[in-house]
C-alpha cells in the first residue's frame, strides 16, 4: 500500500533540502493551527528546533490558498540570509528592505501590487519608515496572509532585549486587514512572565507550543579572569582545543577589535563582527565560518538572533552577558547538529560598568524627554533631530531615544528623514514601569552573578529561569564534572598580552565637518581608552594624584618615536589644565625633554567655561570651547605635538588646533594619554 499524500510533509522535506525530514512535536500542529484556523499562535522552542520551518511552510500553504503575502517582523534581518535561501528552495518569494538591500520601497510595493512576492521581511524600525508606512503597508493591509515576529521576547518589557519600536506591533495586528490576521510569535527565550505580557500586546486567544529549553551535548564552564590581559591569554592558550569552529562574543566594539588583533598576532584565524562592519564583510564572514574556514568569529551581539549554522562547535563570552536569558540565547547557537559542543564564559573587571551603562542608558531621563517635547511644542513645524540637539544638551543618542519612544507611544511623529513633529496625544512619563523594568534588569545582572558563582548544574540553573522543568544535571557542565575551567598557565602569555594592550595603535581622527583644510589637525594619537586595561589605571591614578608617572612619560616618547608623523614635529605644546594649572603642561614639558625638543607654554585660557565633560553633545560641546582659549605668545612656525590628558568629542584639540594654526604654527599633532568617550564624572 502506498504512502497517502501530504503536502505539508513534502514542502517541509523541500525546505530542508532532505528526502527524509520528518516534523519535530509541535511544528505541524503550530502550522494547521495558523493555515487551518487562522490562529494567533506562540512559539517558545529552543534553539535549533525550527521555528522557521513553520512560518516558511504556513506561508506556502497560505499563498496556495490565495491568501496575502506575510509579513515577518525581525530584528536582526542581515542574520537570516541562509533561512532565506531554504524558504527559495521552497518556491517562495521573498523582499527585504533594509539599509544593506538594494530594494526599495517603491520596488517592493510595485511587487506587492503584481502579487509576485510571498514573504516580505522587515526590522521593527522599518514599520516607523514613513515612506514603507505609507506605501507598502497599505497593500499588505488589503489582504493579510501571516503576520510572524521572530524574537517576540522583545515585544515585552520584561524580556531580556526589549526593543521600543516592537510596541509598535500590537497596534499594527489590531488595525491590520480586518483585524483577523493569523499571527505567529517565535523566541527560544522567554519565561513565564514573558510569555503572559506577550499574550496582552498580541490580543485575542493565544495557543502556546512550548517545548523543553535544555540542551543535550552543551557542555558549559565559567571562570574569573578579572584581568583582560588574563583573557587574553587563556584564549591564545586554549582556542585552538576547542571543538570545530565558533563564535567569540564580546560586550563592545572595541573589545571585538582588541580580541581579534590579539588572537591574530597570536597565529589564530579569527575575524571581527559588529553591527559596524560593512554588509559585503560580514557576509563574507558568515560565509567563511559556515565553511569552518575560520576557527572563529570575533562579535558583538550583531551576531546572534538568527544566525544558523548547526555544526558551531563552540561559544565564548570574552564578558559577561546582561542576564542569563541573554546567555542562554546566544550559547544556544552552539552545536544543534552536533553530540558535543561547548559554551565557556570568561568573566571579566569590567563587565559590570560595561552593563551598569546599558542599564542606564535603556530609558531616557524625564528631563530629558521635557527638554525635546518643550522644542517641538514651540515649533510652527517639523523639527530636525540636529536642531534638536542645538538647542537641548542631551547626548545625541538619548534624543534619538526620547524621539523613538515618543515616536512608538504616538506622542510624536517622524515625517521625513529625521524631523519630527508634536501630535496631539498627551505624555505621561511612565516612572512605575522605568522603574520595574530597571530593576529587573539589575536583577538579571546580579543572576549572570550568580551564574557564574554556581555550583550546581549550570545547565538547569538557566533552564530553571526559563520556567523551564528540567529533571536531574545535565551531566555534562564544569560543576556537574567536577572538571573546572583554569586560568592560562602561561605568564609569558599573559605578560604579552598587557603588552599588547599597552602598546595598541590608538588613532585620534581630526574632524574635518565646518573646519577648513588649512585650519585641520593631523591624524593624532592616544596610548589608552579610559578604563580600559593596559595604561589606563596609570592615567585614572595620575588624575588623582595630580602628577603622571614617569613611565607615561616614557612610553608617550615611545609611542612618538615608533609613529614618526611627517613633518616631524618641532616643539611641544600643551592644552592647559582645567582642573591643576601645571598637570598637563607639566606632563608635556616632560615629554619634550624626553624628546629634545622645545615645551612652549603659550596656550592659555582665555574664559572659564564648565568642563566638557559636562557637555552632552556635539553642537554644545563645541560652542563650549568657541573662543576659551588665546595665545600668550606667537607659535613656532614648524609642526607641533599637541599634548592633553584625555579626549572625548574632540572639540578641545580642534579648537586649539586651529587656534595654533590660524596664528602660524605648522601641522599640529594631537597627542593625549587616554581616549575618554562615554566617560562621566
Amino acid at each position: 500500500m502506498g504512502h497517502m499524500h501530504d503536502p505539508m510533509l513534502e514542502a517541509l522535506r523541500s525546505l530542508t533540502g532532505r528526502p527524509d525530514a520528518d516534523f519535530r512535536p509541535d511544528q505541524r500542529a503550530a502550522i494547521e493551527a495558523l493555515v487551518e484556523r487562522r490562529d494567533r499562535v506562540l512559539v517558545v522552542q529552543r534553539t535549533g528546533w525550527g521555528k522557521s520551518a513553520v512560518y516558511f511552510l504556513a506561508t506556502h500553504l497560505l499563498r496556495q490558498q490565495q491568501f496575502g503575502p506575510t509579513l515577518l517582523i525581525s530584528p536582526l534581518l542581515a542574520l537570516m540570509r541562509n533561512q532565506i535561501d531554504a524558504a527559495e528552495r521552497l518556491g517562495l518569494r521573498c523582499m527585504t528592505v533594509n539599509s544593506s538591500s538594494a530594494t526599495t520601497v517603491d520596488e517592493l510595493s510595485a511587487r506587492l501590487e503584481a502579487d509576485d512576492v510571498d514573504l516580505v521581511l522587515v526590522s521593527p524600525e522599518r514599520l516607523a519608515n514613513p515612506d514603507f508606512a505609507g506605501k507598502a503597508m497599505p497593500i499588505l493591509g488589503r489582504r493579510p496572509g501571516l503576520v510572524v515576529i521572530d524574537e517576540v521576547h522583545c515585544i515585552s518589557d520584561w524580556g531580556h532585549d526589549f526593543r521600543p519600536d516592537y510596541r509598535r506591533i500590537g497596534r499594527l495586528i489590531a488595525n491590520f486587514g480586518d483585524g483577523n490576521v493569523p499571527v505567529l510569535g517565535c523566541t527560544a527565550t522567554a519565561n513565564s512572565r514573558v510569555v503572559e505580557d506577550v499574550a496582552q500586546q498580541l490580543g485575542a486567544s493565544i495557543t502556546t507550543y512550548r517545548g523543553q529549553l535544555g540542551r543535550d551535548g552543551l557542555a558549559l564552564s565559567a571562570v574569573r579572569l578579572p584581568r583582560q590581559a588574563e583573557r587574553l591569554a587563556w584564549l591564545a592558550e586554549h582556542l585552538a582545543e576547542l571543538p570545530g569552529s565558533g563564535i567569540i562574543y564580546c560586550l563592545t566594539i572595541r573589545d571585538v577589535e582588541n580580541v581579534t588583533s590579539w588572537l591574530r598576532r597570536q597565529g589564530h584565524d579569527v575575524a571581527g563582527y559588529t553591527g559596524a562592519t560593512i554588509s559585503d564583510d560580514r557576509e563574507e564572514m558568515e560565509r567563511r565560518l559556515q565553511a569552518n574556514d575560520l576557527k572563529a568569529l570575533v562579535a558583538t551581539s550583531a551576531l546572534g538572533m538568527g544566525y544558523d549554522k548547526p555544526d558551531l562547535g563552540f561559544v565564548v563570552h570574552f564578558q559577561m552577558p546582561g542576564s542569563p536569558v541573554a546567555y542562554y540565547q546566544q550559547v544556544g547557537r552552539a552545536g544543534r547538529a552536533l553530540e558535543h559542543s561547548q559554551a565557556l564564559l570568561l568573566c571579566g573587571k569590567e563587565d559590570v560598568n560595561i552593563q551598569d551603562y546599558f542599564i542606564d542608558a535603556a530609558f531616557p531621563d524625564p528631563q530629558d524627554v521635557d527638554a525635546v517635547l518643550a522644542i517641538l511644542d514651540e515649533a510652527a513645524g517639523p523639527v530636525s533631530l540636529r536642531d534638536i540637539a542645538t538647542n537641548v544638551d542631551v547626548k545625541w543618542t538619548q534624543i534619538e531615544l526620547v524621539l523613538k519612544q515618543l515616536d512608538v507611544e504616538g506622542v510624536v511623529r517622524r515625517v521625513k528623514g529625521q524631523s519630527y513633529e508634536r501630535t496631539l496625544t498627551p505624555w505621561i512619563y511612565p516612572h512605575e514601569r522605568v522603574a520595574g523594568v530597571t530593576d529587573a534588569r539589575r536583577w538579571e545582572q546580579q543572576l549572570m552573578f550568580d551564574y557564574a558563582d554556581t555550583s550546581g548544574c549550570r545547565m538547569r540553573f538557566l533552564t530553571d529561569l526559563l520556567d523551564d522543568d528540567m529533571a536531574g544535571g545535565c551531566g555534562i557542565c564544569d560543576n556537574c564534572r567536577g572538571e573546572m575551567l583554569q586560568p592560562s598557565t602561561s605568564s609569558t602569555l599573559i605578560a604579552d598580552a598587557e603588552a599588547f594592550l599597552r602598546n595598541r595603535p590608538l588613532m585620534i581622527e581630526p574632524r574635518k565637518q565646518s573646519i577648513p583644510i588649512s585650519e585641520r589637525n593631523q591624524q593624532g594619537r592616544t596610548l589608552a581608552h579610559w578604563g580600559d586595561s593596559g595604561w589606563g589605571p596609570m592615567v585614572q591614578q595620575g588624575r588623582r594624584d595630580g602628577h603622571f608617572a614617569d613611565e607615561l612619560v616614557d612610553a608617550m616618547a615611545e609611542m612618538i618615536t615608533e609613529w614618526a608623523p611627517s613633518p616631524a614635529p618641532e616643539w611641544v605644546a600643551a592644552v592647559p589644565s582645567d582642573r591643576t594649572t601645571s598637570l598637563v603642561p607639566g606632563f608635556a614639558a616632560r615629554v619634550a625633554a624626553r624628546l629634545g625638543l622645545v615645551f612652549v607654554p603659550l596656550l592659555e585660557r582665555a574664559a572659564e567655561r564648565p568642563p566638557q565633560v559636562e557637555m552632552q553633545n556635539s553642537p554644545h560641546q563645541s560652542a563650549n570651547v568657541v573662543g576659551a582659549f588665546t595665545l600668550g605668545e606667537p607659535p613656532m612656525p614648524g609642526p607641533v605635538l599637541l599634548i592633553d590628558d584625555l579626549v572625548d568629542s574632540g572639540w578641545t584639540l580642534t579648537e586649539t588646533g586651529r587656534l595654533l594654526s590660524r596664528s602660524g604654527s605648522g601641522p599640529v599633532y594631537p597627542l593625549v594619554l587616554a581616549i575618554s568617550t562615554g566617560r562621566r564624572t
